[in-house]
């Protein structure tokens, strides 16, 4: 078993592992946990009752957070002729065709997301060995292959999340900084809470979320009410 330093002990002292909180104090006591001297990000690591060896049971998806992640995306769009100008002037960090190409078949990764309009995903396909186990392929499930350019990249540079299960059932996502505060970091997981609640399978049967916990980068986890977040977000409707 890990060590534990003395300030992560400090701070789970404040925390009951055999307890489940409301969301306002899970965020409290969470956003408490961080006790580095850089802007801790909060995570949240979400169980469900589905299956994923079964394709309709695989959740992946995205969300636009509504305060954002505190993270710099550095986009990369697949593009030319005018969308490529379209996706600079929206913001994107760089945007081409076959020269991006050559770069990364060369080793070249500094970016956090790709786009790319659907006549381009031809010449994308050529790095897909090298894009796809980095989770960077451009993918219409994601609406990141699309001709849609300037909204997809404004939505990603402002705090679009992508996300999916793993094998064990289990969602895990970065949804802010502990600098956010527990107003917008509760505003973020609410949003993201939604969109999973909202893509429940219909073939998910018995309890959809069995858990949800949430940390600080390197806090301890606390443990939050699935049947509070639900009602938080039956009363936001």
């Amino acid at each position: 078993m890990a060590q534990r330093g003395k300030n992560y002990k400090r701070v789970a002292e404040d925390i009951d592992s055999t307890k489940t909180y409301s969301l306002e104090e899970g965020v409290e006591l969470a956003l408490k946990g961080g006790f580095t001297k850089f802007d801790e990000s909060v995570d949240i690591a979400i169980r469900l009752g589905v299956d994923p060896r079964h394709a309709d049971q695989m959740l992946r998806s995205s969300v636009v957070l509504p305060n954002g992640t505190g993270k710099e995306i550095r986009v990369l769009v697949f593009a030319k002729g005018e969308k490529e100008k379209e996706a600079l002037d929206a913001g994107a960090d760089y945007a081409g065709g076959d020269e991006f190409v050559e770069k990364i078949k060369g080793g070249w990764l500094e970016f956090d997301r790709t786009i790319a309009t659907p006549d381009m995903m031809a010449t994308v396909g050529k790095i897909g060995r090298v894009l796809g186990p980095r989770n960077l392929m451009p993918n219409a499930k994601l609406g990141t292959v699309t001709f849609d350019i300037e909204r997809v990249v404004k939505e990603t540079k402002s705090g679009k999340v992508d996300f999916k299960v793993d094998k064990a059932g289990i969602i895990h996502a970065m949804l802010g900084r502990a600098s956010f505060g527990s107003q917008k970091v509760t505003e973020n997981i609410l949003a993201f809470m939604d969109r999973i609640i909202q893509l429940k399978p219909s073939t998910s049967k018995g309890v959809y979320l069995k858990s949800i916990s949430l940390s600080t980068t390197m806090g301890p986890g606390v443990k939050v009410d699935p049947l509070d977040v639900r009602n938080l977000i039956k009363q936001q409707a």
